[in-house]
């Protein structure tokens, strides 16, 4: 019962779905794991599902499907889709990732908790997944504080411990500051295993600030992964390109060893294929990874691999085709 509604409320994420009709059925999933014994098949049979908080029209008739012992014909339509890869390209690199260096959960503006998060990851084959939720400046994304990610790497030891083999690598996604500052204290990104470092403000400023505030921070010991560098949209009203320097960034990260992310999300696709191929001519390394904020998204790592492939990408540069030890050897070894 609530596996089949957890199961839709996957399927329409990984089809980037409206977030209600997603939340329609996790919530409902939420609300049947919570009754008592007896008392759901006590509410089918009176027909006061829809009473209950969070159980609608279509996810009560879900409900009733199941009890009835049958597939609800709304899993059925979309597991009919569900085999069909989410593009064409990439099967080389996806086959060698053996991760996803950036995830988010319900601890900042993900959708998930950590433990779905990692259980959705390793149930499509990844070894591991590094969880990169936001860091303070943030707010609108609930931004970690130094609190909250000390309280979030004990949840994470305790996870691992349950989880193994499957590995919760310690990380953030932490905001590039205006002056290329990293917005976490340096104590605490020293114990992490994965630090992706993004701009996400200022995003118009001039060429010659974006390109001095990004290579400061890729100077910066502690960043592992430059994220979504040009911070472009290509959905909707879309959002242009951020102007910097892409030579000069570029080389900084292949002097510095910090991976240029291919970001996968539908909606970035970042850096373009332009900007790709120049990172790859200047010998940089790359991480692909998908952004994902729920489980269902975390297929759409096939986005980037494509992109990847098109353009010359081997297996051997891109950091996580490495194993969990190997990749960490990396992270953190000084450069």
């Amino acid at each position: 019962m609530v596996d089949a509604l957890n199961r839709i409320g996957f399927l329409l994420e990984r089809t980037r779905e409206p977030s209600y009709r997603v939340k329609a059925f996790r919530n409902a999933a939420l609300t049947v794991a919570a009754l008592k014994p007896g008392e759901l098949g006590r509410r089918v049979d009176d027909g006061t599902l829809e009473e209950l908080p969070g159980i609608g029209k279509v996810t009560a008739g879900v409900v009733v499907d199941v009890v009835s012992g049958d597939v609800p014909a709304y899993l059925t339509k979309l597991e009919e889709k569900a085999d069909a890869p989410v593009t064409g390209g990439g099967a080389t690199l996806r086959t060698a990732l053996r991760g996803d260096l950036h995830v988010h959960s319900d601890w900042s503006d993900g959708g998930s908790p950590i433990e779905e998060m990692a259980l959705a990851a390793r149930d499509i084959g990844h070894d591991y997944m590094a969880l990169t939720d936001h860091s303070p400046r943030l707010t609108i994304a609930r931004g970690l504080s130094p609190e909250r990610l000390r309280e979030q790497l004990r949840i994470v030891a305790d996870l691992n411990d349950r989880l193994a083999p499957f590995r919760i690598l310690t990380g953030i996604e932490v905001d590039i500051l205006e002056d290329g500052g990293l917005d976490q204290e340096p104590e605490l990104l020293e114990q992490l295993d994965v630090v992706v470092a993004s701009v996400h403000s200022k995003l118009r400023a001039p060429r010659e600030d974006m390109t001095r505030r990004m290579v400061t921070a890729i100077a910066n010991p502690h960043m592992d992964v430059l994220g979504h560098c040009t911070g472009r949209l290509v959905v909707g009203r879309g959002r242009p390109e951020s102007e910097f320097d892409h030579e000069l960034v570029f080389e900084a990260c292949r002097h510095f060893g910090v991976a240029v992310e291919i970001n996968s999300r539908p909606e970035r696709l970042d850096p373009p294929r332009r900007l790709l191929s120049m990172a790859l001519q200047m010998g940089c390394e790359f991480s692909i990874d998908t952004d994902a904020h729920a489980p269902g998204q975390l297929g759409w790592q096939a986005y980037g691999c494509q992109r990847a492939e098109e353009c010359g990408v081997r297996p051997e540069q891109v950091i996580n085709t490495r194993t969990a030890d190997d990749l960490l050897t990396w992270t953190r070894t000084p450069d």
